[in-house]
This record gives C-alpha cells, structure tokens and sequence, in this order.
C-alpha cells in the first residue's frame, strides 16, 4: 500500500467528493477514481457510498479511515523526530490568510520558510470566510479573533495591534468630537464585515470597556475603512500602525486618547481533528519562531506604519454580529 494513495483515500473521505478531491490535489478525476479503485481491491473492502454528488464513508471505510489517520500521523511523527531542524521538507501547503493589515510581514516570513526548503510547494487563499479546514484541505490558517467562534482549531497567538477609533478633523468640525465611549455610539462609523454578510458592531476601547456602534458603510478592508475616515465620512476603528502617518500629518485625530488602546489578536490556527504533516510541524514551528520571539507575540503597532488605501463598491448589510473576547484553549504541538 503506497502512502501517498492512503493519503489520497484521506483528501476523499474529507472533502466527502471525488470531483473536490482531484482539484485540491490537481489530479485528473480519472486518476483518483482509479488509485481509490486499486486501493479498495488491495484492502477487499468497499471504502464509500457512491452517490451522484457526494461519497460518504461505508462503516469499514469509517473504521479505517480513523486508524489510518493514526498510522499518518505515526509516520509523520517518526520523520520528525529522525530529521534534524536543518533537513529539507517536501510537499503542498494550503494556507488561509484573512484579509489582515500586517499581511506583507507573514508574507514575508513564509517566502523565507520557501527559500529554506526548494521541494515545498506552497499555496496561499486570501479570504475571512470560516470554512472547514478539513474539508478545504488547509493545513494552516492566520486568522483574528471574530473569525475563531465557528471554528474546530488549535489556536497560537502571533501577534497583537493596538486598536483605537479615529476621525478626520474636518469630520470632528461638523459632527463634534466624542468625549467619552458612550458618545462614541451616536456616531457614524464604519464597520467590518465577514464573507457569511454579518458585520460585527460591538467593539473595544481599552481593555474593559464596550461598544455598540452602528453606521452606513461596512467593508472586509482596512485600508477600505481607513479612506472612509480620511474622506470625512465618519469614524474608524483600526489598528495604528495604519493610521499612525495619518495621525502624524494630522489627517486623522486619535479619539479618547487617554484610554489605553485594545489589544487585537491574529492567530496561527489547524485544525485539531487531522494530524500535522512534517512540513506543517516545520512550518508553524518556524512561524513561531519568527513572529512569537521568547514566546512573547509581536506587537505589530511597535513596528512602524504602512500606508496604502483605495476605495470599496461593498454593499451594506443589516446584519449584526458582536465582536466579544474569544476563550480559547492554547495548545502547543
């Protein structure tokens, strides 16, 4: 039995369709209907359901599908501990990256991990869409807190950014200047909406203190929302490095200053429910090395401003959903 068609059985089973199978291994429908034929006359054993439009386990498939995930991870887990930091990995690596602000630096480090490792082929899938890891075959998420709710990962701390509103002056000369938190909730301000077309409008100021806020435009951008503030048009909440050369020109205005900014986190995710391929070990532990210095996340604030804004056609939706403090459990590999 080669392992590269237990791994395909595995991409089978998950994604629950032969058709979605292929593509996410860039396989010809046919070759996969026949590696998974093969496999399932070598074992004597009828691994799936066949449908029109879906596969689904049979109760040996099932069975096997849960041991062979163990014998995966076993042999994963003895390549990691018989190569050395320095040994050259191999494979595919799918990475979901929401549409963050510090975007460049991730990007940066995993074309470093690139440049250390020739044989790794590596694919990146921009979006802030909460999708089954599994299922999508993504071995590695970058994700922030609204996005962890729905999600079935191990989450790692990356990095913080401090979180503050702010307006233009020519907005604060007509509207007036909020003076306290509350006040900030008469205001107009721009909102950040997921893929799903819920917006979350309950926000931070400070460490303790909420928010309810409501306005007339929403976007999945936060250079989007930073030229909604620059334009007049109402109050942003976004992280400073952003705005920090607005706020120096004086095109943007840092509102209730005296409060210390909220703390916003990204997070390294995978799933919890699928093993860790060697290359996904190096890769995260290489992430952390990088970005969680003595284990202490990045605050991405400390690291100097970045300019780069453009307009947004984005609809607004009535849909509401609250952006509230994530319990979450911290696992190391």
């Amino acid at each position: 039995m080669k392992t590269e068609d237990l791994a395909l059985f595995h991409r089978i089973a998950e994604t629950g369709s032969l058709i979605e199978a292929a593509d996410l291994l860039n396989l010809p429908k046919s070759t996969v209907s026949r590696r998974l034929q093969a496999l399932e006359d070598e074992l004597n054993i009828k691994l799936f359901h066949r449908q029109s439009r879906s596969m689904t386990l049979t109760s040996a498939g099932s069975h096997f599908y849960q041991r062979s995930q163990n014998i995966l991870a076993q042999l994963d887990e003895t390549l990691f501990e018989m190569t050395n930091d320095d040994a050259e990995i191999s494979g595919h690596l799918r990475i979901q990256m929401f549409p963050i602000h510090s975007m460049k630096i991730l990007m940066q480090a995993i074309f470093r991990f690139m440049d250390m490792h020739p044989k790794l082929t590596l694919e990146v899938i921009s979006s802030s869409e909460s999708v089954d890891m599994v299922k999508h075959n993504l071995d590695v998420a970058f994700v922030v807190e609204p996005a962890l709710d729905t999600l079935d990962l191990v989450v790692r701390p990356i990095f913080t950014t401090d979180l503050r509103f702010y307006a233009s002056p020519q907005y604060l000369a007509v509207h007036g200047t909020p003076k306290t938190p509350k006040e900030i909730e008469a205001h107009n301000v721009s909102m950040f909406r997921l893929s799903n077309g819920k917006i979350f409008n309950e926000l931070f100021i400070g460490s303790e203190q909420e928010v309810r806020v409501r306005g007339n435009f929403c976007s999945n951008s936060i250079e989007v929302a930073v030229e909604f503030g620059l334009q007049g048009r109402g109050i942003v909440y976004a992280p400073a490095e952003v705005v920090d050369e607005y706020v120096q020109s004086g095109e943007l205005v840092t509102l209730l200053p005296e409060i210390q900014p909220h703390q916003g986190e990204c997070f390294l995710a995978y799933p919890s429910r699928r093993y860790v391929s060697l290359a996904c070990r190096r890769f995260i532990d290489y992430i952390m090395q990088e970005l969680v210095p003595n284990g202490v996340p990045i605050n991405m604030s400390e690291q100097g401003p970045r300019r780069s804004c453009k307009a947004s056609s984005e609809a607004f939706s009535d849909d509401v959903l609250p952006l509230s403090r994530q319990k979450i459990e911290l696992v190391s590999l």
